[in-house]
């Protein structure tokens, strides 16, 4: 479930000189923080930056290009997208005349950047041998989870607020805006598949037996590792702990068998649950609606598509 970033005031637009990408700065040593507004439709507006830039959507709707990374995509609240120094984001505002758009740009130091990875590497060394923190620069779009967004709202508070010791707030919330990203960054990996290194494999066995008890125990052994270190280096690795992930692949898979029709006690036991009220509950946390009202959902959408 995607994350929004707590929405800001909009501009009236006689506060503002122009209505496509008006923006406010606010700097530290450190960073930079861009709020964009733009209330007036717009196509092909450019945007670069100097420095690596963490970008998020707060309102509205961009369809955007990043360099020669993607074909355009939508990017709406909820998401993330990171931008490379001199790469450039070709936007369209389809909607901002009803429904204007705005969005934060974080914009940070590249010497600091590379000292926060330095020190995690040396201070907080990863327990697999050679795996290294970095920012993944393949995964430059990331879905907002509970820790990202948490994250991005305090460093926006924070970057946004006169305080007599916002440098070393502003030094705090960064470091655990970068470690919330790289844990994000992993989590996408995972979720597209693209896992390397001793977890891939394991990461398909627990999808191919998703209707068995996956006892961690059983899973450290399939791994090589005692079962604390199986755990922790699971979690730092992917950004998800081991029981997480396979509940999350459980509802994951639920979804598709509900578009199969299946009936809710079928589905529950093929995904694992031994208990379909159990199950039922859980479906309902982590989706927000009940499994049969996710199926009758979906089976709407899709006789619309058809009509």
């Amino acid at each position: 479930m995607a994350h929004r970033i707590a929405a800001l005031p909009l501009r009236q637009k006689q506060q503002m000189d122009t209505l496509v990408e008006f923006k406010t700065t606010y700097n530290t040593d450190i960073c930079e923080l861009y709020i964009f507004e733009t209330h007036q439709t717009s196509h092909n507006v450019s945007l670069r930056f100097d420095n690596l830039t963490f970008t998020s959507m707060i309102q509205g709707k961009k369809l955007v290009k990043v360099g020669d990374k993607t074909p355009v995509f939508s990017y709406l609240p909820g998401s993330s997208v990171l931008v490379a120094p001199g790469e450039e984001m070709l936007i369209d505002f389809p909607e901002a005349d009803a429904q204007p758009s705005q969005c934060m740009a974080l914009s940070i130091n590249e010497d600091y950047l590379a000292d926060i990875l330095y020190t995690q590497n040396v201070r907080q060394q990863k327990i697999n041998d050679g795996s290294r923190w970095y920012i993944e620069p393949d995964v430059f779009v990331v879905t907002n989870n509970t820790g990202l967004a948490g994250a991005t709202n305090n460093i926006l508070r924070i970057m946004m607020e006169d305080s007599l010791y916002k440098d070393q707030l502003v030094d705090l919330a960064m470091k655990e805006l970068v470690i919330r990203l790289m844990h994000s960054q992993a989590q996408e990996l995972v979720r597209q598949g693209h896992v390397r290194g001793r977890f891939a494999e394991l990461l398909q066995y627990i999808r191919n037996n998703l209707h068995e008890k996956l006892k961690i125990d059983m899973l450290a052994r399939l791994a090589h590792l005692s079962k604390s270190n199986f755990y922790k280096l699971f979690k730092q690795e992917l950004g998800i702990s081991p029981n997480d992930f396979i509940l999350k692949e459980r509802i994951r898979r639920a979804k598709q068998l509900l578009l199969q029709y299946k009936n809710i006690s079928e589905v529950a036991f093929q995904t694992g649950f031994s208990d379909t009220n159990y199950f039922i509950k859980i479906f309902k946390r982590m989706v927000g609606t009940t499994p049969k009202t996710y199926q009758m959902q979906q089976s709407r959408e899709v006789a619309s598509c058809a009509g």
